[in-house]
C-alpha cells in the first residue's frame, strides 16, 4: 500500500464506498468528521476530529500533510467546497472553488441558471429579515403554490410544497432555521416526474454515469421512498434531460470532478431542480449505480481527484446491463420496542443491502426528510420486475413494533394534524372517513375476542381492499398475517378500534392497540 493519503470528508455510512476505493486504489485512507463515533471511523487508516463546516480547518490540514497528501475527496455529504477550496490551494485536480460553490449555494446555483438560460423556476431568497418584513406586511405579493427550502442543505431538510400563505410562515422559519447560513429560497412549484443523475466531469466533458427514477411521495414534505435504475422513461425524454443537466453542469463551471442532478420533467420540458459539486448520496452512487451499471463510479470519480482519470473521450453514458432498486422502510411516531422480519427479509431473492437507520429504543417519526426513514433494502437483478419486487417483498417482512401508550403515537393514530400541514401525516391505507356506509361496516363483528385470529373476523368493507399495499409495500392481507403471527395472544379488542387503527397506521397501529389494551388490563 502507499504510504500517501486521500483524505475523505465524512465518515458516514456514505462514505464507505470512498474508503473502499481508497484502499483498492493503494492509498491510505484518511478520514475527517466531527463525530469520532460515526459509523466508518474504524475503517481508516488514520481518522481526525475536525468539524466538516469549519473550511480553514480543512483546509489547513490538508496544507499541514504535506507530499503525504495527493487528494481530497467526499461523496454523499453538502461538502463539496470545503474540498475545492482544499484541493486548489494543495495544488490538486477538482472543480475550482468558486463553481463548487455556485452548486452548494441555491441562490448561486439559480442565479448561474438564469444567467445562461438553463431551464429552472423562478426564485428569491429570504431570510430573517424578510420573515420581519412578512410579518408586518411589507412584502410583495405571492402567488402560491411554491417550494421553499435552505440555500445549503440536503437530505430534504427544511424543504417543503408551500400549497397557500398559511403555510407560508412555518415552512420559511424551518427552512431559515435549517439553513447553516440563515437563509432560504423560494422557488416555484415545478410539477413532474423526478430523476437523479451522477456523472463524471473530465476537463470539462459530462459522462452521465448513473440515470435513476426518484419515487417521491407525502406533500407537502419531498420524501424520497426510494428509486430504480435504470428510469423507464423514454429514450427521447431521457436525451432532452441529458442536454439540460450537461449544459446546468457547464453553466456552474464544474470542470474535473463529479456532478450529481436532481431533475424534474415538467409539461414545458426539464426543468433543474439542483446539481451539486459531489456524487449523490441516498445509496445511489456507491450502490446501486454500480449494481445496474457495474462500473465502480466511486473508484473512478477518485482517480480524477488523483489526476489519473480514465479515458473517456469515446464514452457519453455509461450503460446498465441490469436493474437495481432502492427502497425505504418507514414508521409512524413513537419509540420502538422490537424489531421483526430482517431475516426473512434478506432471504428475499436478488436482495443485495439491507441499513437500519434505527433499532430498538429508537424514536421515530413520520417522515418530513429524507433523514427520517428508518431504513433501506437494496436489490438487482437482470429483470426489472425481479430487482422491484426483491426490494419491496423484502421491505414488507421488516416489522417495528412500538412501545404502547405514547402520546406521539397517539397524536397520530386519532388523525391529529397542524394547521400548517394539512392532510399531513398520511395514513396507511386510503379511506374516506366520511363514508358512513364502510365505517358502519367495521362494526359487523363487534368484538375480536381473546386470542382470536384477526383474520377470521373481517368486515366486509375490509375484505374489498385486502390487497391495497401501504407504504411499506405491505397488503391488508399480509399485514393481518403477520399480525397474527406476532401476537397470536391478544387481549379482547374493539372491533372498530382495531380495523381504524390498521387502515391509519397499518401493522404498527394494529399492534399498538392490542398492547396497549392489555397494558390496561395488566
Amino acid at each position: 500500500m502507499n504510504d500517501r493519503y486521500i483524505l475523505i470528508l465524512g465518515a458516514g455510512l456514505m462514505q464507505r464506498p470512498s474508503i473502499e476505493a481508497a484502499k483498492e486504489l493503494g492509498y491510505k485512507a484518511l478520514v475527517i468528521d466531527a463525530n469520532p463515533d460515526a459509523v466508518c471511523v474504524p475503517f481508516a487508516d488514520r481518522f481526525e476530529k475536525i468539524d466538516l463546516k469549519d473550511t480553514n480547518a480543512i483546509v489547513d490540514f490538508s496544507l499541514s500533510l504535506g507530499k503525504n497528501l495527493c487528494a481530497v475527496f467526499t461523496a454523499g455529504t453538502d461538502f463539496s467546497a470545503p474540498v475545492s477550496l482544499a484541493c486548489q490551494k494543495c495544488g490538486f485536480v477538482s472543480h475550482s472553488f468558486e463553481s463548487a460553490m455556485n452548486a452548494s449555494n441555491k441562490i448561486l446555483m439559480r442565479e448561474c441558471f438564469k444567467k445562461n438560460k438553463i431551464p429552472s423556476p423562478d426564485f428569491f431568497e429570504a431570510d430573517e429579515n424578510y420573515i420581519n418584513l412578512f410579518q408586518k406586511n411589507k412584502t410583495p405579493e405571492i402567488h402560491f403554490p411554491k417550494v421553499v427550502k435552505p440555500v445549503d442543505n440536503m437530505g430534504a431538510r427544511g424543504c417543503r410544497l408551500v400549497r397557500n400563505k398559511d403555510e407560508f410562515l412555518p415552512a420559511l422559519k424551518d427552512a431559515v432555521c435549517f439553513s447553516r447560513t440563515k437563509k432560504a429560497i423560494v422557488e416555484d412549484f415545478m410539477e413532474g416526474p423526478e430523476f437523479s443523475i451522477d456523472a463524471l466531469v473530465v476537463n470539462g466533458k459530462v459522462i452521465i454515469a448513473g440515470f435513476a427514477d426518484r419515487h417521491i411521495f407525502f406533500e407537502p414534505y419531498f420524501v424520497e421512498l426510494g428509486h430504480s435504475m435504470p428510469s423507464e422513461i423514454s429514450e427521447n425524454k431521457k436525451q432532452e434531460i441529458v442536454k439540460v443537466f450537461t449544459d446546468a453542469v457547464h453553466a456552474l463551471g464544474l470542470t474535473n470532478g463529479v456532478a450529481k442532478g436532481d431533475v424534474k420533467y415538467t409539461k414545458q420540458g426539464p426543468m433543474i431542480g439542483e446539481i451539486a459539486a459531489r456524487l449523490s448520496g441516498g445509496y445511489m452512487s456507491g450502490w446501486t449505480f454500480p449494481y445496474s451499471s457495474g462500473f465502480e463510479l466511486t473508484k473512478e470519480a477518485m482517480k480524477i481527484a488523483l489526476g489519473i482519470p480514465s479515458d473517456f473521450s469515446d464514452i457519453n453514458e455509461i450503460p446498465s446491463a441490469k436493474f437495481s432498486h432502492e427502497r425505504a422502510f418507514i414508521s409512524i411516531p413513537g419509540k420502538i420496542k422490537k424489531i421483526y422480519g430482517e431475516e426473512k427479509a434478506w432471504a428475499s431473492p436478488f436482495l443485495k443491502n439491507i441499513f437500519f437507520r434505527v433499532k430498538e429504543g429508537s424514536a421515530v417519526d413520520f417522515p418530513r426528510n429524507n433523514v427520517e426513514k428508518c431504513g433501506n433494502v437494496i436489490s438487482s437483478s437482470k429483470e426489472r420486475g425481479l430487482s422491484k419486487k426483491s426490494a419491496e417483498s423484502a421491505v414488507a417482512q421488516i416489522v417495528l413494533r412500538l412501545e404502547p401508550k405514547n402520546p406521539q403515537t397517539e397524536k397520530f393514530l386519532y388523525g391529529f394534524e397542524l394547521p400548517q400541514e394539512k392532510g399531513f401525516p398520511f395514513s396507511a391505507f386510503d379511506f374516506n372517513t366520511k363514508d358512513e356506509k364502510f365505517l358502519d361496516e367495521l362494526e359487523q363483528i363487534p368484538f375480536i375476542e381473546k386470542n382470536q385470529p384477526a383474520q377470521n373476523c373481517i368486515p366486509e368493507s375490509i375484505k374489498k381492499i385486502m390487497e391495497k399495499r401501504d407504504w411499506n409495500f405491505r397488503s391488508v392481507r399480509n399485514t393481518l398475517f403477520l399480525f397474527d403471527k406476532i401476537s397470536p395472544e391478544h387481549p379482547r379488542l374493539d372491533s372498530k378500534k382495531f380495523w381504524c387503527c390498521l387502515l391509519r397506521a397499518g401493522i404498527q397501529g394494529i399492534l399498538y392497540y392490542s398492547d396497549s389494551v392489555q397494558l390496561e388490563e395488566k
